[in-house]
């Protein structure tokens, strides 16, 4: 499929210095080349790890293959040459722990998540579970899956990247600590008990640093680098008339409504309460604790409004307005520096073919919520069960599902700085972002007592995290985007620059 030659990318966009410098061995490490080389020898092999990874989902929500899942997850780590690989019990789905020692003098952690989100097969034009090869107009040739982008797609790359050390017969330039989970796509219940277990936490103290394998470049060709994500939290509200002591303890004829009150009114009231009417946090309190942006950072999101493609953003997400009508810019700040309350989910009643008219007794909301520096993860839980009970709503059942603290990283960490010179050595200006909007349980290795910087890395595409239609860019077709060969190879630079 990838028929580039120099002159497209060259022409397409600047920022693929670094695979040119790459393919044409131009690269200023002469120790990659058989690297790289080994990698291109073992293109097809890594392409299949992704898609029969694909093929055996562990999905936390729903109970599907747990101890397989951390079986495979231990396996992938043997066979890219970790001497050390154990399982690590917990109070829900198991971890993984493990150790390559390359003799090097210096460390890096790395964080993976072996589980993915649901998929319903009836929405997605490729079925989710069978990882086909599909090309997409205007972008390449993609392995679509549930769990391609988010996350295996970027971690197969990295671990292609340990395979082709060992085939070149070359030594990793740094050692490894490894840690991974299965229930990140629930909020990381219980990760920690992972992570500060007292070897792990030993062995994670000496690192520089923990990167999680991420596809940063954007269809407009822009690569990013990040400083940090927010924090999140997932829980439900359930409101049903035998906890409210109002309305039906069963479902009833609908004719009822007359006499009785109605439990999804209650909930949908409630769920109002929540936010204002542009559709900001109205929580009593949520955002006391709100670090303002930085001069630092208000100059990073200036320099990236300038650089980032407002077409291509709303292409991507098929939207017409930003949120508050805001411009660009502001959007872009938004996405930052707000907490926000989302409905994931509304289920209540009969949802079927046709109309039932029923007065149900009980009906959730699935909510997830966003952190930024310094809300916390309790601090939060705690504010939204006291506002639901001065607005007249504390019969409605909390259950928290999961969660975490919001990251920051230093820009002038040995971390960050080597991913910035990975990129610039081949000629890419990577964006620097203050604050990925999505979230990770990086906040185990950023906050006490560890205090380690911690982020993203790789190049390489992909798109449709949690919907339909996920994808992770395999040939590339846009001369604006590298694919996984790329990838790869950007996981070698680093490594290299981080020693």
């Amino acid at each position: 499929m990838n028929t580039f030659n120099r002159r497209d990318f060259v022409l397409g966009s600047t920022a693929l210095g670094l695979v040119l410098a790459a393919r044409s061995g131009l690269t200023a490490n002469r120790d990659a080349q058989p690297v790289y080389q080994a990698a291109d020898r073992l293109h097809d092999e890594g392409v299949q790890r992704l898609q029969d990874w694909i093929r055996t989902p562990t999905i936390a929500a729903e109970g599907l293959n747990l101890e397989e899942g951390c079986a495979y997850m231990m396996r992938l780590l043997g066979d890219a040459g970790f001497q050390r690989v154990d399982r690590m019990p917990t109070d829900g789905v198991p971890g993984v722990f493990a150790t390559l020692d390359a003799g090097a003098k210096r460390t890096l952690g790395v964080y993976f998540m072996y589980d993915v989100k649901q998929a319903n097969p009836a929405e997605w034009s490729s079925p989710p579970w069978e990882a086909r090869r599909v090309d997409l107009p205007g972008i390449g040739n993609v392995v679509m899956g549930r769990g391609a982008t988010n996350q295996k797609g970027p971690q197969t790359a990295f671990l292609m990247a340990l395979h082709a050390f060992k085939a070149a017969g070359r030594k990793l330039p740094v050692n490894l600590v490894f840690v991974a989970e299965g229930e990140e796509e629930i909020g990381s219940p219980h990760f920690a008990q992972v992570v500060r277990s007292p070897e792990v936490m030993a062995r994670l103290a000496r690192t520089d640093g923990v990167f999680m394998p991420f596809a940063s470049h954007g269809l407009d060709g822009n690569v990013t680098v990040n400083l940090g994500a927010k924090g999140v939290i997932e829980l439900e509200l359930v409101a049903s008339g035998e906890r409210w002591g109002r309305g039906p303890g069963k479902d009833v004829h609908s004719s009822l409504r007359a006499m009785l009150d109605s439990p999804s009114f209650h909930l949908v009231q409630a769920l109002n309460s929540l936010v204002d009417q542009d559709g900001l946090p109205a929580i009593d309190g949520l955002t006391d604790r709100v670090r303002p942006l930085s001069a630092a950072d208000r100059k990073l999101l200036d320099a990236a409004a300038k650089r980032l493609d407002e077409a291509t953003f709303r292409k991507s997400y098929s939207i017409q307005r930003f949120a508050q009508d805001a411009d660009f810019r502001q959007a872009l700040e938004n996405l930052v520096a707000r907490p926000t309350v989302n409905i994931e989910g509304l289920v209540g009643g009969y949802t079927g073919p046709g109309g039932m008219t029923v007065l149900p007794s009980k009906a959730t909301a699935k909510l997830d919520l966003r952190l930024v520096p310094d809300m916390t993860f309790d601090d939060t839980i705690a504010k939204v069960k006291a506002h639901l009970e001065r607005r007249g709503f504390g019969d409605l059942e909390v259950k928290v599902t999961g969660g975490y603290d919001p990251t920051s990283t230093p820009v002038d960490s040995r971390l960050i700085q080597s991913q910035l010179a990975a990129y610039r050595a081949g000629g890419i200006e990577p964006v620097l972002w203050p604050r990925l909007a999505g979230s990770w349980p990086g906040y185990l290795f950023t906050g006490a007592p560890l205090n380690l910087p911690a982020g993203h890395f790789g190049l390489g595409h992909g798109a449709r995290a949690h919907a339909p239609d996920e994808y992770y860019l395999i040939d590339s077709q846009n001369p604006k985007v590298t694919g996984y060969r790329e990838a790869v190879r950007s996981h070698v630079d680093f490594l290299y620059q981080l020693a």
